[in-house]
């Protein structure tokens, strides 16, 4: 009778205790949900704080104050967003953890905006807005102001629903939505604009189209040869000196001016010196490394893990050169504006200026990123270390001829266009060559989902039939379901990338309008 009484007691009491953990569990998710957003409210205050010393002593330096901790705030949502592009690949492809990544990208992010993000920086700030069609400077800060505070809310509320954007879009559209609205269309300077949505388009193509050549080029001289170890021996280490020569010429082109003088031979001779000095180097690599591999895919894959950590570095570097400008590019003009007390097309670019846009983005992409890296990496289409080093490289050599050019594309166009490229080709090599179909039916090999050599299915049953008994019958929409690129995202990107500038111009006129009857 005791035990009868006392069990519902001791059952009582075991919930309660259940209760109490679950709560204390619930509260601690919740805490560690509040870190980030924590760290990121104190690196604005932290910006701030720069703004007013480096402001001491100015009639306005509120405005100076108010701009950096905007600057910091859009530099955070850059990291978040866009960096997903660069590092999303390698981390889809499992060639590096999520944790790797993310260190990786964030040294190669600053690096990049400290030492090759100036160029872009004076296309943003001085480029889009005519100054002499402001000439008060007082409207013209009011304007920088509206475009950062506009382009930054539209890239957080895309980070939140999780599309990835374009940064540059949006900084641009803000620029031009806040000198329509401050002076007019006739303050903007369309022929920029031009050449500036050219960009857009010609971007994501181009990204493309080099990713799908590369591809095309490993599969054509190293996967389907029948020593794939001699192939890869022979062709890996062109790939590596490639991405070697472009990255030095770049360096030296963007980077090493400030500090000597180079012309453009010597930039070129830098750059081939860097391709055959790899070249070498990379032979000896890539021999040691494919000692006793077997003569399969899978060992021609962990040939290019460090190949793809290498181009997601400098994919990373020359991301943080094109990109920083969306963050700091109106602060600058800001702060030139304030300080000089007029309108002028001489912007200076001060160092901590620099530094709350690079520090930002490394942030940035530190706490909120990880969301985004997993979407590009491995929603878009399947990737493995080949496919995600072609889409590397072809962003990475894109972007680095844009910045070069002091052209702010579009680095979200650029590198989900090589993505799609990588996963559109192979749709396309594995439908319709004839050479892979002969070359697997000769062999017998057979096809997994994802179009690689495995033991599921026969040849091409991936898009045509399933089952174990050959190919069958199916409809046109499992036909479509079975699309090595995913279409729902593609959509979902490139409306995306269509609203972006109109949304940003829409609400930079916006806040302009409401900054203008409060001042």
């Amino acid at each position: 009778m005791t035990n009868h009484t006392s069990n519902p007691k001791k059952q009582t009491l075991d919930k309660d205790l259940d209760k109490l953990v679950h709560v204390e569990e619930a509260a601690s998710l919740a805490a560690r949900g509040l870190v980030a957003p924590g760290l990121g409210l104190l690196f604005l205050a932290l910006a701030a704080i720069i703004g007013s010393i480096a402001a001491m002593g100015e009639p306005r330096a509120i405005i100076i104050v108010v701009g950096a901790a905007i600057g910091a705030y859009m530099a955070l949502n850059i990291g978040a967003n866009d960096v997903a592009n660069n590092v999303g690949p390698a981390v889809g492809s499992k060639a590096l953890t999520l944790g790797g990544a993310l260190v990786i990208a964030a040294v190669f992010e600053s690096a990049g905006a400290l030492i090759a993000g100036g160029d872009v920086v004076d296309t943003i700030s001085k480029g889009i807005i005519a100054p002499e069609a402001v000439d008060s400077p007082a409207i013209f800060v009011r304007a920088m102001m509206a475009a950062l505070i506009s382009s930054a809310l539209w890239v957080n509320l895309a980070t939140w629903i999780g599309a990835p954007v374009s940064t540059t879009h949006s900084v641009v559209g803000g620029v031009v939505g806040a000198g329509i609205a401050a002076a007019g269309f006739a303050s903007v300077n369309w022929p920029m604009m031009a050449q500036i949505a050219a960009s857009w388009v010609v971007s994501p193509l181009t990204g493309g189209i080099v990713a799908a050549v590369f591809l095309a080029f490993v599969k054509t001289a190293i996967i389907y040869q029948d020593d794939k170890i001699a192939a890869a021996r022979r062709w890996v280490p062109l790939l590596i000196a490639i991405m070697a020569g472009a990255f030095t010429a770049y360096l030296a082109m963007k980077g090493l001016k400030k500090l000597v003088a180079l012309d453009n031979s010597m930039v070129v001779a830098l750059g081939i010196a860097a391709f055959l000095l790899v070249w070498a180097l990379s032979h000896v690599h890539v021999r040691r490394q494919s000692e006793g591999m077997e003569n399969r895919n899978q060992s021609l894959r962990r040939l290019f893990n460090l190949p793809l950590v290498v181009s997601a570095a400098l994919l990373s570097f020359a991301h943080g050169a094109n990109d920083v400008a969306n963050a700091v590019g109106p602060l600058a003009a800001i702060v030139s504006t304030v300080q000089a007390d007029t309108v002028t097309s001489q912007v200076a670019i001060p160092l901590w200026v620099m530094m709350i846009g690079a520090v930002g983005i490394s942030l940035g992409l530190v706490l909120f990123g990880p969301k985004l890296i997993r979407m590009v990496g491995e929603q878009i289409t399947k990737l493995n270390p080949m496919r995600a080093f072609c889409v590397a490289l072809s962003a990475a050599i894109t972007v680095i001829i844009a910045s070069a050019l002091g052209l702010p594309i579009s680095s979200t166009h650029t590198a989900v266009g090589a993505v799609f490229g990588v996963g559109f080709f192979r749709e396309w090599y594995t439908a319709h060559s004839k050479r892979r179909r002969a070359y697997l039916e000769r062999r017998g090999v057979q096809v997994r989902n994802d179009g690689a050599e495995g033991e599921t299915t026969g040849p091409l049953d991936f898009l045509y039939g399933n089952g174990e008994n050959g190919n069958q019958e199916v409809s046109r929409e499992e036909i479509a379901r079975r699309k090595l690129v995913r279409r729902a995202h593609v959509r979902t990107i490139v409306a995306a990338w269509v609203t972006t500038v109109p949304a940003a111009a829409l609400l930079a006129a916006l806040v302009f309008t409401v900054l203008d009857m409060l001042a």
